[in-house]
């Protein structure tokens, strides 16, 4: 595989998704090919299973599976194949989520979560994660009125869970530094900007 995998990661209202386009545009002006998904999403069928998970209430490993599933398809009809024709992957999310909100939030086992990852992508890591990092008030702050009856049944989880979603996160950043950006994501956006562009820039040469 030549292309580059990219992914963005960070709890709900850390600012993460503000960035994709930049750093898309940045690749491309770099003469890269990208791709910009998502996840759970990506291809009509775990676009299908993104719905269920934002808004039906389940047990969190029917929730897990029910991610991995959309996973499967999406690295099958996706991911896999433009990084073997050498495009560079931009996801927004990816196994580190399951990781953190799964195991983190939700208290599902993490050797559960390995097992599945083992089985659906022993092969594939990320080249690299940008961890869009930002204490739990803050990124809820951010949410605002997003919290209300519009939000999905992760955007009303109350302070704990983002706390225990991003303890999750600095603690697989911290176990794989090489693999791992972390940014704090409460600076201004364009002071942030210039580091994540400096990274990527980085990773792409």
């Amino acid at each position: 595989m030549s292309g580059r995998f990219i992914t963005l990661e960070g709890i709900d209202g850390a600012g993460k998704s503000s960035h994709l386009d930049a750093i898309s545009a940045h690749l491309r002006a770099m003469g890269r090919e990208v791709v910009v998904t998502r996840e759970p999403g990506g291809t009509p069928a775990a676009e299908r299973m993104r719905d269920l998970v934002l808004a039906e209430d389940m047990s969190p490993r029917a929730e897990t599976l029910l991610v991995f599933t959309a996973r499967a398809d999406h690295l099958e009809r996706l991911i896999r194949p433009a990084l073997a024709r050498g495009c560079d992957v931009l996801c927004d999310r990816f196994t580190d989520a399951t990781y953190a909100y799964q195991c983190g939030g939700r208290g599902v086992p993490v050797e559960w979560v390995r097992t599945l990852e083992h089985l659906i992508h022993p092969d594939l890591q990320p080249d690299l994660v940008l961890l869009f990092d930002a204490e739990a008030s803050v990124a809820r702050a951010r949410l605002g009125s997003r919290q209300g009856s519009g939000a999905d049944r992760f955007e009303r989880q109350d302070e704990g869970f983002f706390e225990r979603v991003r303890a999750h996160y600095l603690e697989r950043a911290r176990a794989a530094p090489d693999r791992y950006e972390v940014l704090d994501a409460s600076r201004p956006i364009d002071a942030l900007r210039i580091d994540v562009l400096a990274r990527v820039s980085r990773l792409a040469r």
